[in-house]
């Protein structure tokens, strides 16, 4: 019965038109000596750090625990770019990967991630698996 009574009921539309939002773009651009900067270095290492300070004097907490990660893993040769020391590597790191954060850390050519991703990997044996993998560790022989 409530049925019939609501199918019957026509209710007045109202159209109403939405207002879009602006859209302001913020648009960075890497500039040509901070991206020659960068591929170098990747290119030129098998493993590279981007970080604030340098390995041996790290100049903030998450990139003292990524030298900290590779060298429980025995990593005995880690090449850093201090991003604090240039504000083009420093802000065109960031843009070149899209990802907000330093340190950042490349093995063979490849964005592995931040810090959070590292101890990641190190808790699960992902990156003894990769840093193996990749050639930089030797792998263990069987016992």
């Amino acid at each position: 019965m409530f049925r019939n009574v609501f199918r019957n009921i026509s209710l007045p539309t109202t159209r109403v038109a939405l207002a879009q939002p602006s859209r302001i773009a913020f648009v960075r651009f890497i500039t040509d000596r901070a991206r020659s900067t960068i591929d170098d270095a990747i290119k030129q290492n098998d493993l590279v750090v981007f970080m604030k300070g340098t390995p041996n004097e790290p100049m903030c907490g998450f990139s003292r625990a990524v030298i900290q990660v590779l060298q429980m893993h025995g990593v005995d040769e880690i090449v850093g770019v201090d991003c604090l020391q240039d504000p083009e590597i420093r802000e065109g790191i960031k843009e070149y990967t899209e990802w907000p954060t330093i340190p950042q850390v490349y093995v063979k050519g490849e964005f592995i991630g931040g810090c959070d991703v590292l101890v990641q990997m190190h808790q699960s044996g992902e990156l003894h698996e990769l840093l193996v993998k990749e050639g930089i560790l030797k792998a263990e022989p069987d016992a």
